[in-house]
Order: structure tokens, then C-alpha cells, then sequence
């Protein structure tokens, strides 16, 4: 859900409206080899695929080359390489039927990729990252998309970009809530993360060698960050040693002392990947800068030196900062003053408040589901009402934990917070194979099966069967690939055979169409 497309609240009283958006990410393959595959022609047929259909498109593109369309139902581009593709679905009217109506969008949208994709001889791999793809320098290189940013992050930061560079791909469900509850949301989301991540474990491979985990996927973020030049970027993707208690606690968190800001927008701006920033001199957190009159720094695009005033967009700006397994985003209607956002900073729930009064639009953003796709091995082990239910299940699960929100808490507070997060790792290792992350999953499914309309419980059917049969998609991937003989292209070829993703369309149960809206 891109920041620009999130809930409304309109009426008396700012009423609230639920909203579920979708951020899908795709593996792309060869589809003979099996082999990743950066697209060459694949926006192009997209566009033309769209268009055909009468749909309203805008192309992106960077340095002359297409590398996004954009139009009113999603904006289909690409992760940080040209071998992963990610479609943003706009958001849909949640509440009873939102689900319905979020799989229709995304089944389209999954079939103009596919098609698409035959432009290059490409198609998308049931995968969370793919299992034999060089991460050198040669490759990082000719795969990655050039945005500005990465040289931020690279250069600047000292991260390992490339660690994430052979398609490591999640189901960023997203969610809305009310600001005055986002904080006790994004609490719940980060807290019974270790259940997401065991039930849509999708990565038990690595540069062809299997890792001894589940959910390889979800190592990633120590590698980019322990070497960093700033010790708060690795912080920042580290499990909290408790929860939050409101928004300025969060903020104190991801802004404060021990971190360090990212490169700011000089004038407002949400594009988080391609606006010119300033990097500041002196390494500030968020909070320095923020109360300050103004900051040097320099241009990151131009090396000019400039002096920056902070300003109230800066911390709207801010918000993608962190690396949990969840984020809280936001978007505001009207931006306050700095001023005021300062002192509501040192009032208890003063944040939310200021930011309610200013139509905070806030949903969270679930990063630990890894992409899981139907496939030939899916549908024949677990049937068609599983495999359909597939693609939407991360979230079905976040939008009936949020939905039953009180029970939700009440799992956490009956766990402790600790002892989920001790819980992270063996979800990553071990999956269902371990008895205490089954055993929270069974719960998690069952809070989230219980903050759903009762018409909607049949998008829990994939979650459900991982925790009936004990093995998610990992385990069967790990099967194909173990089972193979040959070499590692042989290999391949036998995981792209069996594993490639299939549409509903493709073993008849396609969602309504009318629910297109």
C-alpha cells in the first residue's frame, strides 16, 4: 500500500473506514531454467496489456528505462532488483466482504504479470527467495534497479545491499487502523510475528546450498546491518526489549538517541527512493535535527553543501526507517507545525491526538509473511479451496488479528513479550517442526479466525493446513530440490516444474471478478 493510498476517515467525528492493501513480491525466473531473471521487456508488455483493458496508466521510469506502471487499481514495479518484481495493490473497503474484494484486484493483477512476464520467457517462482542466485558484485550490478537511495545506503551507510539482491520476497499484507489504536496494533503485529513467519516459511535455500532454516529470507537484515557504519541501523532491526506505550515512545525509539537519520527530502516529498536528500554532517538522530534551527549537510545527488530546516514533512518523511517485522505507516491530511508535533511529543498520547485532529491515516504494514504463491505441489497435496486461498491468507491473518484486536493483546500479554521474541528464531529455523512456534500459531490463526466475518474464513484455509499436515511451503521446496538429481541447474529445472506459480484461473477457482471495483 503506497503512502499516497491509505484509509480514509471521513464524516462527523472523523469516522473511521477500514481499508486492506496488498504489496505482493514476485521471484522471477526463467521459465525453462528456472534460472533468476531480470525483465527486460516486461513493462512495456504490461502497459500494453493494461491499456488494451482501457485502464488509465502512468509509466515510471528511470535513466529512459521503464521500470513501473502505475494505475488506479496498483502500481506494479520493482523491489531493489529487476529480478523482483512487486505489485502495490491500491486499498479496498475492508470490513465484511474486504477480502473478497482484495483477491479480485490481486488475481487480476497476478494474471497481467504472468502474461506479461511470456515477453521475456520469464515467469514467477512459489518462492521467498530464490534458491541458487548469485549475490557478487557483478551480478548486484547488473540487476539492481539505480535508484538514488542505494547509494545512501551503500555508500553513506555502509550497508551490504547486496545481501538481498537474489530476490528475497515477502506478502506485505497492510492493514488500517485507528491512530488511536496503531500503537497497540503495530505492538500485536511485531509480537506474533514469529507465527507469519513460520506459517508462509518459503526459503530454505540459499546460493544453491540448503541453510538450516525455514525462512532464510528473514536472516537478511543482520547481514545488511552488522557491518553498517552506524550501530542504530542494525538496532533498528532488532526485536524491541518491550512494547511501545504510545506514539512518542515509538518515535523516541526509531528517532532517538543511538540512531541516526537517513537522508532527508529538501522539499516534501513521499517518493522514499528517488527524491534528492540532504545527508546531514555530524551523524544526528532525528530528534537533533528536529530541534534544531537548521542542520548542514550535503546534497547526496549533487555533493553540494546546503543548510536544511527542519520541518513537520521530516517526520512524516521518516516513517520507513526502521526494519521489524512490521511497520507502523502513516500519512497525514494536514501537516501541523514542528512546534506542535514537539510538544505533543512530551504529552502521554499527545501524538495521537495532535495526528487524529489532522486526519492521521495509519495502517501497518506486515514484513514477515514470506511470499507464497499456489503451486503444482500445493494443489496437489492440499487441494483447490488451499491453493486459491493462498495468495490473500497473510492478509486474512493480520486483518483478523487487528479486527479482534483486545484477544490479540491479551495472546501477547498471556506469552510475554520476551518470550515471543525468543520464539523469532526457531520460527525462522524450524517452523511447525518446533512445538512452542505450532503451538502459537494454532492460537494466532484461532485469534485471527475469530475477528472475521464468518462469510471470510475460508482466505485461512493455507494457514490451516500448515498447521494440520505440519509442513509449510518451505519443507516442500526443500523436498523438490533434495529429491532432484543432477547438478544445480538440473535441479532448478526440476523446482521450476513444480514450483512455478499458478492462477486460480489455472485450476478453476477464479475470485469474482465483480468485486474488480
Amino acid at each position: 500500500m503506497s503512502a499516497d493510498r491509505i484509509p480514509e476517515r471521513v464524516g462527523d467525528g472523523m469516522r473511521y473506514r477500514p481499508k486492506l492493501g496488498l504489496e505482493m513480491e514476485m521471484v522471477v525466473v526463467d521459465a525453462a531454467t528456472g534460472a533468476s531473471l531480470p525483465v527486460q521487456s516486461y513493462f512495456d508488455s504490461l502497459l500494453a496489456i493494461k491499456l488494451a483493458r482501457g485502464q488509465a496508466c502512468e509509466s515510471v521510469l528511470i535513466d529512459q528505462r521503464c521500470v513501473g506502471v502505475y494505475t488506479p487499481l496498483a502500481e506494479c514495479g520493482l523491489d531493489n532488483g529487476f529480478n523482483l518484481l512487486e505489485t502495490a495493490i491500491a486499498p479496498v473497503a475492508g470490513g465484511k466482504g474486504g477480502l473478497d474484494r482484495l483477491a479480485a484486484v490481486t488475481y487480476q493483477e497476478l494474471a497481467d504479470t504472468q502474461q506479461a512476464l511470456k515477453v521475456d520467457g520469464a515467469c514467477v517462482l512459489n518462492a521467498s527467495q530464490h534458491p541458487a542466485c548469485s549475490r557478487d558484485q557483478d551480478w548486484y550490478e547488473s540487476v539492481c534497479v539505480p535508484r538514488p537511495i542505494y547509494n545512501e545506503l551503500r555508500g553513506h551507510r555502509g550497508w551490504h545491499h547486496w545481501e538481498g539482491i537474489d530476490a528475497k520476497a515477502q506478502n506485505g499484507a497492510n492493514t488500517s487502523v485507528p491512530v488511536t489504536q496503531a500503537v497497540q496494533a503495530l505492538n500485536v503485529a511485531i509480537a506474533l510475528a514469529p507465527a507469519s513467519i513460520a506459517l508462509f516459511a518459503n526459503s530454505p535455500l540459499e546460493s544453491g546450498v540448503s541453510t538450516g532454516y525455514k525462512e532464510n529470507r528473514m536472516t537478511l537484515w543482520s547481514r545488511v546491518f552488522g557491518p553498517a557504519r552506524f550501530p542504530g541501523d542494525l538496532f533498528l532491526s532488532t526485536y524491541p526489549a518491550r512494547a511501545f506505550y504510545d506514539l512518542a515512545d515509538f518515535f523516541q525509539w526509531m528517532f532517538g538517541s543511538g540512531t541516526v537519520t537517513r537522508g532527508l527530502p529538501i522539499d516534501s516529498s513521499h517518493d522514499y527512493k528517488a527524491a534528492p536528500v540532504v545527508i546531514l554532517d555530524g551523524a544526528p538522530s532525528l530528534i537533533e535535527f528536529l530541534q534544531s534551527r537548521q542542520w548542514p549537510g550535503r546534497r547526496a545527488d549533487t555533493g553540494q553543501s546546503v543548510s536544511l530546516q527542519p520541518h513537520a514533512h521530516h517526520v512524516e518523511y521518516s516513517q520507513i526507517g526502521q526494519f521489524l517485522d512490521a511497520r507502523l505507516r502513516y500519512r497525514l491530511d494536514q501537516l501541523p507545525a514542528l512546534e506542535e508535533i514537539l510538544v505533543a511529543w512530551g504529552q502521554d498520547g499527545g501524538l495521537e491526538s495532535l495526528f487524529d485532529a489532522h486526519g492521521a491515516q495509519t495502517y501497518i504494514e506486515a514484513r514477515a509473511p514470506g511470499a507464497v504463491f499456489a503451486d503444482a505441489v500445493l494443489l496437489e497435496d492440499a487441494g483447490i479451496d488451499v491453493a486459491r486461498s493462498v495468495l490473500l491468507s497473510p492478509s486474512a491473518l493480520q486483518a483478523g488479528l487487528l479486527a479482534n484486536l483486545d484477544d490479540a493483546w491479551r495472546l501477547v500479554t498471556d506469552y510475554g513479550w520476551q518470550t515471543l521474541g525468543s520464539l523469532r528464531l526457531p520460527a525462522m529455523r524450524a517452523g511447525m517442526d518446533d512445538p512452542r512456534v505450532k503451538a502459537l500459531c494454532a492460537e494466532v490463526v484461532a485469534v485471527a479466525k475469530a475477528g472475521l466475518d464468518k462469510s471470510e474464513g475460508n482466505w485461512l484455509a493455507y494457514p490451516e493446513y500448515v498447521l494440520a499436515s505440519g509442513r509449510s511451503a518451505a519443507d516442500r521446496l526443500l523436498d523438490t530440490w533434495m529429491s532432484a538429481s543432477g547438478n544445480q541447474a538440473q535441479k532448478l529445472i526440476a523446482v521450476q516444474a513444480r514450483h512455478v506459480a499458478l492462477h486460480p484461473a489455472q485450476f478453476g477457482a477464479m475470485p469474482d471478478q465483480k468485486q474488480v471495483r
